[in-house]
């Protein structure tokens, strides 16, 4: 837990979440990406878009309300399309 709540934007709530949907470190948020750990966290727990923003600023490095605009506009692409694909799975 403390690998996790050593990144930016992660205390010990988010950190705990994390535990629980088998997220253990950086490089898996690395490796999944932002959006699929978020879907993931989604699946488990009430999280607002906050954890997206700050899953994704834990990977830049940055506070979670200084991600550009445009970035935000991506992951909420992203999320739409993985959203749709996985009601497309369902039919």
């Amino acid at each position: 837990m403390q690998d996790l709540m050593a990144l930016k934007n992660i205390g010990a709530s988010s950190a705990e979440k994390l535990l629980g949907a088998g997220i253990e470190s950086r490089e898996q948020i690395e490796d999944l990406g932002a959006v699929a750990v978020f879907l993931r966290l989604r699946r488990l727990y009430p999280v607002s878009m906050t954890m997206l923003w700050a899953l994704q600023g834990a990977l830049l490095i940055i506070p979670w309300y200084q991600l550009p605009e445009d970035m935000k506009a991506m992951l909420l692409a992203e999320l739409r399309a993985a959203a749709a694909e996985q009601d497309a799975g369902r039919d």
